[in-house]
C-alpha cells in the first residue's frame, strides 16, 4: 500500500466526493482525515464498503456519551496550560483561525480513537459488540446539536516547510511521541504559528511526560474499549466477510494493516493530547451530555 498517495477533498468527484461529504457530516468536522484520503486513494471500493460498515457506530447517543467521556477523561486528569484569546500574541484574525482549526481536532479526537479501535478489532478478530447494554442509548439517535458547526478546516505546513525557528520544538515533539520522521497533523497545523507552537509545547510538554498523562491514556482507552465492546451495530469487517463480499486480498490486508498501525505506536499518545490543545486555547467541546 502506497501511503504517500492521497485523494484530497478538492480532487474527489462522483461517489468519492459524496463519501467525503458523508464522513465530514458524520464526524461533525469540516475535514476528511488523512487515513480516509489515503485509504480512498489506494482502495476506493473497499474504503466505501468499510465506511458503510462503521458509520452506524458514530450515529448513536451511546457514541455521543463516549465522545464526551473521552474528552472528560483527558481534561479531568491533566491540568494543562490555558491562554485567553488576547494572550496568544497573534492578530485577532489569526487567533480566530488558530482556535477554529484546533477546535476541529478536538471534535475528531474521540471519533478517530473509536474508528481505529473498532476497525482494528473488527478486521483482526477482536471483540466488537460482545457486551451490548440493554440501554436505549445504544440505538438512540445521536443528539443533533452536539459538536455541530464546530471548528474550521485545518490548513497545515508541509513537514519539509516547518520554519527553522521551530526545529527544536519539532525535535522534542518527535522524541516524545516516538516519530522518527514526519509530524502529526495537529503539529503541522500549529506550525503555521511557530511562536505559539513553541510556547504551547514548552508549557504542555511537562504535563504530557507526567504520570497523570500516562494514567489518562489508560482512562481514555477504557472509554473506547467499553464503547466498542458495547456496540449495538456490529460491522461485517472480518477478513472472511470482506473476501466473501468480493474484495481482493490485497485491499483487505492493506487496510487491515493500516488500521493496526494507527491503533498503536506513536498515534496512541497523539489523539489523547488533542483535547489538551483545544482546552489551552479555550475551544474544548462538551464534557457531559
Amino acid at each position: 500500500m502506497d501511503t504517500s498517495l492521497e485523494l484530497h477533498a478538492a480532487d474527489a468527484t462522483g461517489w468519492r466526493a459524496g463519501l467525503y461529504d458523508d464522513i465530514r457530516h458524520t464526524f461533525r468536522a469540516p475535514v476528511v482525515n488523512w487515513i480516509w484520503r489515503t485509504a480512498t486513494a489506494n482502495h476506493p471500493e473497499f474504503t466505501r464498503y468499510l465506511w458503510g460498515q462503521v458509520k452506524p457506530a458514530f450515529e448513536t447517543r451511546a457514541f455521543a456519551a463516549a465522545s464526551v467521556a473521552y474528552r472528560d477523561a483527558v481534561l479531568s486528569a491533566v491540568d494543562g496550560p490555558r491562554y485567553r484569546p488576547g494572550d496568544l500574541d497573534l492578530a485577532p484574525a489569526e487567533a480566530r483561525e488558530l482556535r477554529g482549526q484546533i477546535g476541529t481536532f478536538d471534535a475528531v479526537a474521540p471519533r478517530l480513537a473509536v474508528l481505529f479501535e473498532l476497525v482494528d478489532r473488527a478486521m483482526n478478530g477482536g471483540d466488537v459488540g460482545t457486551a451490548v447494554p440493554d440501554d436505549r442509548s445504544a440505538t438512540e439517535p445521536y443528539p443533533a446539536g452536539l459538536d455541530a458547526n464546530r471548528g474550521l478546516d485545518p490548513s497545515m505546513v508541509a513537514v519539509d516547510d516547518v520554519p527553522e525557528s521551530a526545529a527544536g520544538t519539532v525535535a522534542s515533539i518527535r522524541d516524545f511521541h516516538g516519530f522518527d520522521e514526519g509530524l502529526p497533523s495537529v503539529y503541522r497545523c500549529l506550525a503555521q504559528w511557530p511562536g505559539f507552537l513553541d510556547r504551547l509545547w514548552t508549557d504542555l510538554e511537562p504535563h504530557l511526560r507526567s504520570d497523570e498523562f500516562e494514567a489518562t491514556l489508560a482512562d481514555a482507552s477504557a472509554v473506547v474499549d467499553e464503547y466498542v465492546e458495547g456496540l449495538a451495530y456490529r460491522p461485517a469487517l472480518s477478513r472472511e466477510a470482506a473476501l466473501a463480499a468480493g474484495f481482493d486480498e490485497d485491499a483487505v490486508d492493506d487496510i487491515a494493516g493500516l488500521f493496526v498501525e494507527f491503533n498503536g505506536g506513536p498515534v496512541e499518545t497523539v489523539i489523547p493530547a488533542l483535547p489538551l490543545f483545544a482546552d489551552a486555547v479555550g475551544v474544548s467541546g462538551r464534557r457531559r451530555l
